[in-house]
């Protein structure tokens, strides 16, 4: 935290992200500050979280992809053993949960789950560094951690939403989708408020999934970010040393527990899109 910084502007400095858009007088530029990222409205894209979310998913597909050329059925070693470990895991989770016979549900699960937790965990990384490695090169704002940005995690949430949709009607029929929606669970005659309950239910699901992810990840980094204010003096620098080792132990558990529930919830509400009423 710079000297001269007050504790709001290194916080909404901490917040903003580096957004790239149409400025009001026409030209495409990025913005240097978060009233001129608001201005640039709908088509803008946060660079940083995009940046980091597709270099993530190429490290995920990097580490997984070597551990797969390298296995061995002799002494495997470390990153074999510990990607077993994961497809092991999210396999016999998909199993429990998605009875259906789709071969797309467990390697999705655990893309999802890998690449979510690749992203939370950039939140261990303290507060200051990558912005200050970015201001050396000029870049005036750097958020590091994709989740703690709504459009990703919405964006997440709105491709499983997608793929809710097209197993409902693949599996249904649409007039079994929309039947579903219209005549449960109350009476046919009661189909307008039945269609109205079910598809606000609906619509919950990807709301529900992308908002708990971004809350939950906003929330730790704003505490990494209000620890950091500690800093400004010694007496106050001693307490927010002990608080960050213990808000980041804890954080561990949250980061990975929040790809869990990501990962889950996505084959749930699947399997319900594969659920046919005939089969029971």
């Amino acid at each position: 935290m710079a000297e001269t910084e007050s504790s709001a502007e290194y916080i909404q400095h901490h917040l903003t992200n580096l957004t790239f858009g149409r400025l009001p007088d026409g030209h495409w530029a990025l913005a240097d500050s978060a009233a001129q990222a608001q201005s640039m409205g709908f088509w803008s894209i946060n660079v940083d979280s995009m940046g980091w979310a597709i270099a993530l998913g190429i490290l995920f597909v990097f580490l997984f992809g070597r551990a797969a050329r390298r296995a061995t059925a002799g002494m495997p070693g470390g990153l074999q053993n510990g990607v077993e470990m994961i497809v092991e895991f999210i396999d016999d989770i998909v199993g429990s949960i998605f009875v259906y016979k789709n071969e797309l549900i467990a390697p999705m699960a655990l893309t999802i789950f890998v690449w979510v937790f690749f992203m939370n965990l950039m939140d261990l990384i303290p507060v200051d560094w990558i912005p200050r490695a970015a201001a050396l090169v000029g870049i005036h704002h750097m958020k590091s951690v994709p989740t703690t940005d709504p459009n990703v995690t919405l964006g997440m949430a709105l491709a499983v939403f997608v793929l809710i949709l097209y197993y409902s009607v693949r599996r249904k029929g649409l007039g079994g989708f929309l039947g579903e929606l219209a005549f449960h669970p109350f009476p046919k005659f009661l189909a307008p408020f039945n269609f109205f309950l079910e598809g606000v239910t609906l619509l919950a699901k990807p709301l529900s999934l992308g908002l708990r992810l971004f809350g939950n990840m906003y929330a730790g980094e704003m505490i990494f970010i209000l620890i950091v204010l500690l800093y400004s003096s010694i007496g106050w620098g001693l307490l927010g040393g002990v608080l960050q080792w213990a808000w980041a132990v804890f954080h561990v558990l949250i980061i990975t527990l929040q790809a869990f529930i990501f990962a889950v919830l996505t084959v749930v509400y699947l399997a319900q899109a594969h659920d046919v009423a005939e089969e029971h």
